[in-house]
């Protein structure tokens, strides 16, 4: 049955492996996935642990819903100790290893402890072995799955692995699975390295019974439909994530040349989503999926013939793109293929990078800091070298790759007002100052600055007043300029990611970008039809609230309050320079923020200083932190 797979409790260090069942009475508190991930997380890792240390925990988790049939039911959740906040660090990715995983008998692994030389994990039917990966240690993301299929003679193996980046330590490196599914984000791949975990690689062939088997399967033909139907899921099939930059671009929320601009204007043209077409070979799709949003590319001739891959996302159009002055698709792609096999994380490296050069125009990072190296807005081959310069640890790309705060230290305080961060966490390049609900939301995210945690995409669309009153139960305008109700859909959106990761399914079918797509209630059905629990929408709500209130509570522990709630300060003393006439000369309003910000603690029982109140944590459910990982001889 779905509810039987077990938990691997892994210690590197003592190169040992214990099993253990998930109780129901957990499953009912926290589902899956994100949600026990961080059960264990909170649990487990005391303040004074720091990120790479070997007490640290890397946390693995498929969710409730994972390989079923179920709306983009492939996703892979990674937690641990954020080497670049000291807080929350989480990753969610698609592919097929949480499937994987799950038919080789497990739903979690949570592993500790540093092994001595570099091994892998091969988890088969019921059983984790160490192996030793000594062999695979500098290889890049794409040899070392290969390796691992040609070792086990099994083509179906599925890996999560760390390349050069996560090897080094660089605090924002990527988990990686197949050619493009990135686990970014919360430096998981540098956590990964610390241990000197190479890998983790599953097989397996157990069956997963369900509870209604044929009702499971009509009611995700209703739901799959009633999803793919909607114009948002039918357009992403066509052009993938790249759609939402010529919105953003147009409007102006994009950030251009870190952040000094919100559009490129004119000269972005050439980045618009339908360019990318000529390069794609087909649209691609994660497990369980039936929209397809990845490209599959290929440059056939100039200077980067050659390049062969996945994508690129949305936010590599930052990374290789506006946040750099580059308006090139092929160097894009081309960006997008090193960053996928470094395996580090390209959202934090273009934050990081446009920083870097913004303190080189104005003379706080000189050629004697750079090599030599010249960071000049627009020049390919600068933005490149850069990068791996920060992946190989060399020279200035050394320091960079230790993130935001001990870059700033090193740089010089004033360094920071330029740095785009949130408690350390780079910001995906969108431009949120003229949109209240998306500054609110990248600042009071758990693994700070962010954009799926919280984001409430529609509200971009200026929906009816009466329909988000029925959506999210109470009143929020529909204006996407005006601050009013919006701590109150970031609340409700947090709510609904939090159990749409737990439940280990896509946040692109669900209510992110398209108002007619599933919501709680939907995945109320799918839970009873699926393993038999009933669990109400209103139950949902309540363990999204716990789930994402047990985060907050580890940022807590870690010293994070109301002054970490904050976005940058860009976005209150620098008014938007171009864009359409409602966006141009926009900047967030800090007394109509703070008032936002308040409404926000208000509906989630948080104190003024953003602490959850001793009643909040009573109604949900949590209790001081009480270490659960079993003894290991």
């Amino acid at each position: 049955m779905v509810l039987k797979r077990k938990v691997a409790f892994v210690d590197l260090t003592k190169g040992k492996v214990v099993y253990r069942d998930i109780p129901k009475e957990l499953r009912l508190k926290h589902l899956g996935g994100r949600g026990l991930n961080w059960y264990y997380l909170y649990n487990n890792v005391p303040p004074e642990v720091r990120p790479y240390d070997p007490e640290n925990i890397l946390a693995v988790g498929a969710g409730l819903l994972t390989g079923l049939p179920a709306p983009g039911s492939g996703r892979t959740n990674i937690a641990t100790k954020n080497p670049m906040t000291s807080g929350v660090g989480d990753s969610n990715m698609g592919g097929a290893f949480s499937p994987e995983m799950r038919y080789a008998g497990f739903d979690h692994l949570i592993i500790r402890g540093r092994a001595e030389t570099p091994v892998y994990l091969f988890v088969n039917n019921g059983e984790v072995e160490i192996l030793d990966a000594s062999h695979l240690w500098g290889m890049d993301v794409f040899d070392t799955q290969t390796t691992i299929r040609e070792e086990h003679g099994d083509e179906q193996v599925e890996s999560l692995v760390i390349g050069p980046a996560g090897e080094n330590q660089v605090a924002f490196a990527n988990v990686m699975t197949g050619i493009k599914n990135a686990g970014g984000r919360g430096g998981t791949g540098a956590v990964m390295g610390s241990k000197n975990l190479k890998a983790i690689a599953c097989r397996g062939t157990m069956d997963l019974d369900v509870h209604d088997p044929e009702g499971l399967l009509e009611y995700f033909a209703e739901i799959n439909k009633r999803a793919y139907s909607s114009r948002w899921a039918k357009t992403l099939g066509r052009l993938g994530t790249p759609l939402l930059y010529d919105v953003s671009s147009t409007t102006g929320f994009i950030g251009t040349m870190n952040w000094q601009y919100n559009t490129l204007g004119e000269d972005g043209k050439p980045l618009e989503a339908e360019n990318l077409t000529p390069y794609s070979i087909k649209m691609v799709a994660c497990f369980g999926c039936s929209v397809h949003c990845r490209h599959r590319v290929k440059i056939d001739k100039g200077k980067y013939a050659g390049v062969f891959g996945e994508g690129p996302e949305y936010t590599m159009m930052g990374t290789f793109g506006t946040l750099v002055g580059c308006n090139d698709w092929e160097f894009v792609i081309k960006g997008n293929d090193a960053c996928n096999r470094w395996g580090v994380d390209n959202l934090s490296l273009g934050a990081v990078m446009s920083w870097a050069f913004e303190l080189y125009q104005r003379g706080y990072i000189t050629d004697e800091d750079t090599g030599g190296l010249k960071l000049e807005w627009g020049d390919q081959d600068a933005v490149l070298e850069l990068a791996r310069m920060i992946v190989e640890r060399e020279g200035i790309g050394d320091v960079l790759a230790r993130g935001f705060k001990e870059a700033i230290s090193h740089f010089g305080e004033e360094t920071g007002y330029y740095a785009i961060h949130v408690k350390g966490h780079p910001n995906l390049h969108t431009d949120e100052r003229g949109i209240p609900s998306f500054s609110l939301g990248i600042a009071t995210s758990t693994r700070g600055a962010d954009h799926l945690r919280s984001r409430p995409a529609i509200d971009l669309f200026q929906l009816p007043e009466d329909f988000l009153e029925s959506l999210y139960g109470y009143k929020v305008s529909n204006d996407f300029t005006s601050y009013e109700g919006k701590g109150i859909m970031v609340w409700w959106h947090e709510l609904l990611y939090n159990v749409v990761d737990s439940l280990g399914i896509c946040k692109f079918q669900t209510v992110f970008n398209s108002p007619t797509s599933p919501k709680f209630e939907d995945y109320s059905k799918l839970i009873k039809i699926a393993t038999g629990l009933e669990i109400s929408k209103e139950d949902l709500m309540v363990i999204g609230e716990r789930n994402y209130t047990l985060e907050r509570m580890f940022n807590v522990m870690n010293g994070m309050s109301r002054k970490d709630d904050y976005p940058p300060e860009r976005y209150f003393n620098e008014a938007n320079k171009r864009g359409l006439p409602f966006m141009k000369g926009r900047k967030l309003d800090r007394d109509k923020y703070e008032k936002m910000l308040d409404d926000y603690y208000a509906q989630h029982g948080w104190d003024a200083n953003g602490i959850p109140t001793e009643d909040t944590l009573a109604r949900l459910g949590i209790e001081k932190p009480e270490k659960n990982f079993p003894e290991v001889e």
